[in-house]
């Protein structure tokens, strides 16, 4: 691989990414310039160039005089995202009539990856088959840029699911669906899968929203709460 700089830094923001993607790095999390740099062995000047392409993509946000955070999003990015969603994978899904047997192949994986980690109870591993499950999915569309969309919808879309605090709650519903979704595409029924998705995609948000109204809603005040307010 190239050493120049801007490569070096495009790989940096890409392993951050994936950082993201997998749940390592968390909303509002501050990162640490002398502690990365020493992990990734790279310059400071490298790790902020890194910083401001991940800024473009809305993952990190840059407070003055505080530092660089891992982004929060919000309701109305939640919606966004599974807009975007509905367009890339429903239409990588319907367009795959005739499948790369080696992707599909990917795609299953992902799919026995997560039961695996469902039989060890690791719901945060479970989480993250989730996400390579739907990353595979788009590419049987065979497109290195939507792949490259992907890559960055799904960071985003792991920062909105920590709005949820359960992995398991979170995921456990969607692990039999994923394998479903995978049974219609192996029979060569993507138009079926692809409408399948769509309501998959449609529960997810309601799933999320409900969360966070859940989240922002006042928590009521109990007894010792009102003495103490009262004090």
């Amino acid at each position: 691989m190239p050493s120049d700089r801007s490569t070096t830094a495009e790989r940096v923001a890409e392993a951050l990414r994936h950082r993201i993607t997998d749940g390592d790095l968390r909303p509002g999390a501050q990162l640490s310039e002398e502690r990365l740099g020493a992990d990734l062995g790279v310059s400071r000047n490298t790790l902020r160039e890194a910083f401001r392409l991940l800024g473009h993509d809305g993952l990190l946000v840059h407070h003055l005089h505080r530092g660089v955070f891992v982004a929060t999003l919000e309701p109305a990015d939640l919606v966004d995202l599974y807009r975007l969603r509905r367009l890339v994978e429903c239409d990588a899904v319907r367009g795959a009539n005739d499948p790369d047997a080696a992707v599909l192949a990917l795609v299953a994986a992902e799919v026995d990856a997560a039961d695996a980690a469902v039989a060890a109870d690791d719901w945060t591993a479970v989480g993250t088959a989730n996400m390579h499950f739907h990353q595979r999915l788009v590419q049987l569309a065979g497109s290195p840029r939507t792949d490259a969309l992907m890559r960055r919808l799904l960071a985003e879309l792991r920062l909105v699911f920590h709005v949820v605090a359960s992995p398991r709650e979170l995921h456990e519903r969607y692990v039999r669906q994923n394998r479903a979704l995978l049974e219609q595409l192996q029979r060569g029924d993507a138009a079926g899968a692809a409408d399948e998705l769509g309501r998959y995609l449609d529960d997810s948000q309601h799933q999320l929203l409900a969360a966070y109204r859940a989240r922002s809603s006042p928590r009521p005040i109990g007894r010792l709460d009102a003495e103490a307010v009262a004090r």
